[in-house]
């Protein structure tokens, strides 16, 4: 699909509406949900999953959608650096929300599926903001139902784990444990970057060790720097078809304080910028950007951390896609 050139899928500037003003919607974009008349042409579509019900501590990432969406309203056409202009290149669309059941965990994996479904099934590449980080496994569910996936994916814990409080199968420690029993990841395509913290034990990094995860902690990061790290985590990608999730955690709670599990000892915000940036040429077929949690920073800057994270994953993105028509 060619990019459409009528307009309709710019986002509105700050020159023609104070960014204070109108309804807000990922980065001003169109507002194109399923029943859209043009749908059908959105080429990568903003996705909000206000859903945290895999959260097994500190809640809040159910209102990330919004804040991220309010915060977006400062993003503008061009990136600043790499000069790309994503909305130049591609139709992208603000899609909606995901409505997920908050009272019912299984139902919410469901339904997060099916909406997926139908956007993978229009061709459009979605770029997620959740949302805890289980909403990832139903994600992958309907993007690599034919297919596994490579993944890059920057966080400061490897959500590989089996299980909680004696069995329970699904939260946000568990959805790349699940992804690789399923099939939905080949593990020897999966690169993990800033994993650290205190544990309770070394279940999850033996099983990435078991199947070929490659895992690459903070302090190798810090020792080897941004650019050696991701020259690796590109090479473990391959040219094959990659899913990219992001942690709003793996940045230091210092410039990301709004989050529910804060790892100190991170990268700072001018790092979180510069590994993304550090994707280009990535076959990206999808990614997320989650675990943001408003309550626990409502001044709104882990939000728009966030959202600048997500902006240079749309770049990215849009420049592959663009190089691919």
């Amino acid at each position: 699909m060619d990019k459409t050139d009528d307009g309709f899928f710019r986002p509105v500037s700050g020159f023609d509406l104070p960014r204070y003003a109108g309804v807000p919607t990922f980065m001003r974009l169109p507002l194109v949900p399923f029943d859209h008349p043009r749908f059908a042409e959105v080429q990568v579509g903003l996705i909000g999953a206000p859903w945290d019900g895999g959260t097994t501590n500190r809640p809040g990432p159910r209102h990330a959608p919004r804040q991220l969406r309010d915060l977006s309203t400062m993003i503008r056409a061009a990136n600043g650096v790499t000069r790309v202009r994503p909305f130049d290149l591609v139709n992208c669309a603000d899609l909606g929300d995901v409505g997920p059941n908050p009272a019912d965990l299984m139902d919410s994996l469901a339904r997060m599926e099916a909406f997926y479904a139908r956007v993978r099934a229009a061709g459009i590449v979605p770029l997620t903001a959740g949302g805890d980080h289980l909403c990832s496994l139903p994600i992958l569910r309907a993007l690599a139902k034919d297919r596994p996936l490579g993944m890059i994916h920057f966080d400061s814990h490897t959500d590989l784990f089996h299980s909680y409080f004696g069995g329970t199968m699904y939260t946000h420690g568990t959805p790349f444990r699940r992804a690789v029993e399923e099939g939905l990841l080949d593990p020897k395509r999966v690169c993990m970057i800033g994993i650290r913290g205190p544990a309770y034990d070394f279940e999850d990094r033996d099983f990435a060790d078991a199947v070929g995860i490659r895992v690459i902690p903070i302090e190798e990061f810090h020792d080897r720097g941004p650019v050696d790290v991701m020259a690796e985590a590109r090479a473990i990608a391959g040219d094959g078809e990659t899913y990219v999730s992001y942690d709003i955690d793996f940045i230091d709670p210092a410039f990301a304080p709004g989050t529910g599990t804060p790892e100190i000892g991170g990268p700072n915000a001018w790092q979180a910028l510069q590994v993304v940036r550090l994707l280009r040429g990535v076959n990206i077929v999808g990614a997320d950007m989650v675990e943001v949690s408003p309550p626990f920073d409502p001044t709104g800057g882990t939000a728009f951390l966030g959202v600048t994270v997500m902006f240079e994953l749309l770049c990215v993105m849009a420049e592959r896609l663009a190089a691919q028509d």
